[in-house]
């Protein structure tokens, strides 16, 4: 997935950089699945209820313990790096159309002995939590879904001219005002550390532009966990009222929605910590 030994050494010094900027006591675990080795990073004391944390799509386990960066107070908490993703786990690309995700997340789950578990998840990561539901949700608490994948999709179209047309100008120029271009329509606010990290990554890394699915019907209503959902209003990948309005028909389970004015793909420090509190409370 890394196209050059210069290019994995890069992002990952920008991994480890971002991981020593939140000041917090960890330890790296790893759990070898039937899909190849995870990088975990534990945080907050054993004794705690356990919380597993997932990323989004080109991001890393840093990015998620900054995005929620109180949780290690009430919780022990599991950030995964995801698998083919731009972190230290490897670089096997699991499908999004059948149950691979699921069946991973349980691997690990039962492979650090933890049951009971909450999980919190934001865009990519909501699809992961998802499939692990919908695989087997016998270990699970409750979720936290923010801004996530696979409920619903927003205008094709809006996408490509915001989004891919800037991306693909930026890995031919590399020119990072195209960067900054694409990013103003994801994140709430400007994230330096993200412009860093995914100019980096847009043009030393293998990205995934498969079509991202939607949950069928018929899974969703046999999913029995608590779902809180946080659905951002400018969200032009996973529109917010559009998926409240889904949501709300085939979960079952869905115990709270709410809809993040003002809020485009990536959450703000104020929202993430909102949805923290909520996590917490």
């Amino acid at each position: 997935m890394f196209k050059s030994k210069q290019g994995k050494k890069e992002i990952l010094q920008l991994y480890d950089a971002k991981l020593d900027s939140l000041k917090i006591e960890y330890e790296y675990l790893t759990v070898q699945t039937s899909f190849g080795k995870t990088n975990i990073i534990a945080t907050g004391d054993p004794a705690n209820p356990p919380i597993i944390i997932v990323h989004g799509s080109n991001g890393c386990a840093p990015i998620a313990l900054e995005t929620y960066a109180n949780l290690h107070k009430k919780f022990r908490v599991f950030a995964v790096d995801v698998l083919a993703q731009p972190n230290k786990s490897a670089e096997t690309r699991l499908s999004m159309k059948d149950d691979s995700y699921g069946k991973w997340m349980n691997e690990l789950i039962a492979d650090l002995k933890i049951e009971s578990v909450t999980m919190a998840g934001f865009s990519f990561g909501g699809l992961i939590i998802l499939k692990t539901l919908e695989y087997d949700e016998s270990n699970i608490k409750e979720v936290y879904l923010s801004s996530p994948a696979y409920i619903v999709n927003g205008n094709p179209l809006k996408a490509i001219f915001k989004v891919f047309i800037p991306m693909k100008r930026y890995m031919k120029t590399k020119k990072v005002k195209y960067v900054e271009k694409f990013l103003s329509h994801l994140f709430t606010d400007r994230d330096e550390f993200a412009i860093e990290f995914l100019s980096k990554v847009f043009l030393e890394f293998e990205m995934d532009f498969t079509p991202v699915p939607v949950i069928d019907t018929k899974a969703a209503k046999e999913i029995t966990t608590p779902i809180t959902l946080f659905a951002a209003e400018n969200d032009i990948l996973f529109p917010g009222k559009k998926m409240i309005k889904r949501a709300a028909k085939i979960f079952p389970s869905l115990r709270k929605s709410t809809l993040l004015e003002h809020s485009k793909h990536v959450q703000n420090k104020e929202q993430n910590e909102m949805i923290e509190q909520e996590i917490m409370r």
